[in-house]
């Protein structure tokens, strides 16, 4: 890899565009089962790595115990030691290895390290530790959070955690789940949408984007449904009435564009899940192809909306390559993707910049509950950008200058145009 491209790549500091991360005052205190199921060594393997576990063939119950709070340090050793060979060369295991490596200097999980590696765990975590997790050691500026537990997570850090409104509950929709988060009515499709304009107008003003993973549950072929057909949907349902699949769609398309109408008036790009499923054993592939196809009518309907496409739309990250190129707002985000296939992921670095402007490509998210995962992930990244932009170089394609120039734009320049982001203070190189 060429010298200068990857001393500028590990100088210059990230904007995260993608994370999960639970709030610090979560992870100070004890394990809430949700998202935080363990406080051990096995938590860094919570998520990704653990699907890879599953895959390689570890009993689902094991995997549960594995990251519960009841075995200890040893038992878990135990349970994963057979299967940790299967899976440390895939960007999930490459990314665990590297974040013990920056943060514990450790080399391996070993018979001989882990609990060294559990020791050195528990001893960062205090409090401030994600900001020096974040900044000193993964070289990320801020990141972006789309919160799991609510439409938006009032952080307590929002110079470093940047929020996401999250309208999958909204456009769903999750009545109950929606009503413990404010106490306005909601059993007419009047009422919800006054509910959704209140989350817009709280929250509206300090988010970064709009964040929908609806790709998980189906298609992205969201049509345009009047009010008048959508009404009656939403009157049976806040009744207790189950709707059909063609009546759950007629609604949720429209609540969807109702919140698409929102984010436009507030500014707010629209970032949407898009390739790949996480967890193991539910992904339909076929539905995953249609990502890009499906996302065609929703860019020419609503121009003066940025769509941050999220994932590259891996495996069939081609086609949404030809969506950015066409679309002028249309980006693409490569959050997760790094993780997922690395080698991919440099193809595809080297494929977008032969075919779409530079500024429409964001070049890291790394989509976890855990901070410490992140580290692993953002040296991934960093070590793919300077792969990708070097075999350019090799290649004819572009001249060292004009590599080095595309590092800032790609690491963080494109992220403060796209979503409106000042530069933060303090921020460290990696």
């Amino acid at each position: 890899m060429n010298p200068d491209i990857e001393r500028r790549v590990n100088e210059t500091p990230f904007i995260d565009t993608h994370e999960h991360i639970i709030e610090e005052s979560v992870r100070l205190g004890e394990p809430d089962g949700a998202l935080f199921t363990c406080n051990d060594w096995a938590y860094l393997f919570w998520g990704y790595a653990a699907s890879d576990l599953v895959s390689a063939g570890m009993p689902q119950p094991d995997v549960e115990r594995f990251l519960g709070p009841e075995a200890d340090c040893d038992e878990k050793w135990r349970l994963f030691a057979p299967f940790w060979p299967r899976i440390r060369h895939t960007g999930y295991g490459l990314a665990a290895r590297l974040s013990i490596q920056e943060l514990y200097q450790e080399d391996d999980f070993t018979e001989n390290s882990y609990r060294r590696i559990n020791e050195k765990y528990l001893a960062r975590i205090r409090e401030g530790y994600y900001r020096e997790v974040l900044r000193d050691v993964a070289g990320i500026e801020s990141c972006q959070v789309n919160s799991l537990h609510d439409v938006f997570c009032e952080t307590a850090q929002p110079d470093l955690l940047m929020q996401d409104i999250s309208i999958l509950s909204l456009s769903e929709p999750d009545i109950a789940g929606c009503l413990r988060l404010c106490s306005l009515p909601a059993s007419t499709l009047d009422e919800w949408h006054a509910l959704i304009d209140w989350f817009f107008e709280t929250y509206g003003p300090r988010a970064v984007a709009v964040k929908s993973q609806m790709a998980y549950n189906r298609r992205l072929d969201y049509e345009a449904v009047k009010e008048d057909s959508a009404r009656p949907l939403f009157s049976r349902l806040a009744s207790g009435e189950t709707l059909a699949p063609a009546e759950q769609k007629a609604l949720q398309d429209h609540l969807f564009r109702y919140c698409l109408a929102r984010s436009r008036e507030f500014g707010l790009p629209v970032k949407l899940h898009t390739g790949y499923f996480a967890g193991t054993g539910h992904m339909m592939l076929d539905r995953v192809s249609q990502n890009a196809s499906d996302l065609c009518r929703l860019v020419q309907e609503f121009p003066d909306i940025t769509f941050v496409v999220m994932h590259i739309g891996y495996p069939f990250q081609e086609q949404m390559i030809a969506l950015a190129k066409h679309y002028p707002n249309v980006a693409i985000d490569m959050c997760w993707a790094w993780i997922v296939n690395p080698a991919a992921s440099v193809r595809f670095v080297k494929d977008f910049l032969m075919a779409v402007p530079s500024n429409k490509l964001l070049t890291f998210g790394g989509d976890y509950v855990a901070v410490e995962q992140v580290v692993g992930h953002a040296k991934v990244a960093r070590r793919g950008l300077t792969r990708a932009l070097s075999e350019l170089v090799d290649e004819g394609w572009l001249s060292v200058g004009e590599a080095l120039a595309l590092v800032p734009e790609l690491m963080n320049g494109n992220a403060r145009s796209i979503f409106g982001q000042g530069s933060a203070e303090g921020a460290a190189g990696a």
